[in-house]
């Protein structure tokens, strides 16, 4: 599909990591709202989720949007936390961390859901399948010192 890698190759550019860490997950967030769930824009690009987890040093709900690569028929989801390829991890991923039970919108139903943080040969199995999958997680990691974090999000 050309369209796909014209998307992917721009998804890769440094303007789009520095636009739409502040576009895509705002305009998801009122899409998922609107739709009741059952719309999320970027997953027209990739599937995706809004993942509701516990702030770190809050405690508070917080509800991200992200893209995702499901797995094992629709029991877990892997979730990256490239940051579009900005220096820091993104705060989602600190969260899952302090709190890993969690909850996900899939396709209009909300999952509680167990973050995993994958490491070693788990990680980088996960990681081929990313990069297979979307090509542009790449770029991201090429682009920054820290390694991205991947998590396996499995249904409770």
């Amino acid at each position: 599909m050309k369209g796909a890698r014209v998307v992917q190759k721009m998804s890769s550019t440094r303007g789009f990591a520095r636009v739409a860490p502040h576009v895509v997950p705002a305009l998801d967030r009122v899409v998922h709202r609107l739709t009741r769930g059952r719309v999320l824009l970027s997953a027209q690009l990739l599937p995706g989720v809004v993942l509701t987890s516990t702030g770190a040093r809050s405690g508070l709900a917080r509800r991200t949007p992200l893209a995702c690569m499901p797995e094992d028929g629709g029991r877990a989801w892997i979730v990256v936390g490239s940051n579009f390829g900005r220096p820091g991890h993104p705060a989602w991923s600190h969260n899952l961390l302090a709190h890993p039970d969690a909850e996900i919108s899939w396709k209009g139903q909300d999952v509680p859901v167990t973050a995993l943080l994958l490491a070693g040969e788990e990680r980088a199995a996960a990681w081929r399948a990313l990069l297979a999958f979307w090509p542009p997680y790449a770029t991201y990691q090429a682009r920054v010192e820290r390694e991205i974090r991947v998590f396996r999000l499995v249904r409770r």
